[in-house]
């Protein structure tokens, strides 16, 4: 289990702290969902305040609470980029000591490389076997599924991968080349929401709870927020256009089937969500089932 969330900056703000400070109290919330890491990634520019080449990027993970790996220093990059996403990790695979199993990941594949962040618990030996990805620097399942992502462009292909992934699974990658769009996912399980502030930044986490949270305690109003369904692709941001500035937006949507394993139903998905929040997510839950073949480590479907 872990932690999500992100912004994608709307260059029309007037105030662009106050997307900064959603994204930092956004990290606090998210420790509810994981301290054994924590990390952030800034990417390009904000258009219109950063040079042509759309910027950089930048990646601090640490071991333990984002709020032990956050520095206020860090404020200025962050009030510039273009795209932030952050990530906080409670080990279910690889080891919590391991720098290279922690978020977000920055990963290299042809033709692109990919920066993002994973919560989850998939069949990684079944999708290694799959479709025969490079080695993995760590010990989790997030590194293969960013390397079969990255230079996936059509929804067709990225979904073609999603449908694939057998376990509980929620995703936020960029591409390093287009460092203002984001695509997000929600397979199995794993949740993830979308939100809109009333400036038209966008924004996800795991935890629709934690949008309400930041609006008792910031500035901050938002316009929608939307708790995603299983099996949702979005990409949101704005295309880069020479001499032109956009409001974010969602660039493109698929849906595909995802499928969970017969053991991967447990409580604690919904960690730190209101009954209600709860309640209504399982209702809408639509994954396909698998169990495991007797002692195999086989999966078998069941339904």
């Amino acid at each position: 289990m872990c932690g999500l969330f992100g912004v994608v900056r709307s260059p029309f703000a007037a105030d662009p702290g106050r997307a900064s400070d959603v994204f930092v109290m956004l990290g606090a919330l998210a420790e509810e969902r994981g301290t054994d890491s924590a990390g952030l990634a800034l990417l390009g520019a904000a258009p219109g305040l950063g040079g042509a080449g759309g910027g950089g990027c930048r990646v601090v993970k640490g071991r333990g609470r984002f709020s032990g790996v956050w520095r206020p220093e860090f404020l200025h990059e962050l009030d510039r980029a273009a795209v932030a996403v952050g990530h906080t990790r409670w080990a279910a695979q690889g080891s919590p000591a391991e720098a290279a199993d922690a978020g977000p990941m920055v990963v290299a594949g042809s033709p692109a490389t990919v920066v993002g962040a994973y919560d989850g618990d998939i069949d990684a030996a079944g999708l290694r076997a799959r479709f025969a990805p490079p080695p993995a620097s760590g010990a989790t399942g997030s590194e293969p599924i960013l390397r079969l992502l990255a230079g996936r462009r059509p929804p067709a292909e990225i979904t073609g991968v999603l449908g694939a992934l057998v376990g509980r699974v929620a995703l936020a990658w960029v591409e390093r080349d287009r460092p203002t769009e984001v695509h997000l996912a929600r397979g199995a399980l794993s949740p993830l929401t979308m939100a809109v502030d009333t400036d038209q930044n966008i924004y996800w986490a795991s935890n629709p709870r934690w949008f309400r949270e930041v609006e008792r305690h910031t500035r901050v109003r938002f316009a929608a927020v939307v708790l995603l369904r299983e099996g949702t692709y979005l990409k949101v941001g704005m295309e880069r256009r020479p001499g032109r500035r956009d409001l974010p937006e969602v660039l493109a949507t698929a849906a595909f089937v995802p499928t969970a394993r017969d053991t991967d139903m447990d409580p604690r998905v919904w960690t730190g969500f209101t009954p209600a929040d709860a309640e209504g997510d399982r209702a809408g839950l639509l994954h396909r089932v698998v169990r495991q073949a007797g002692g195999t480590g086989g999966l078998l479907t069941v339904a």
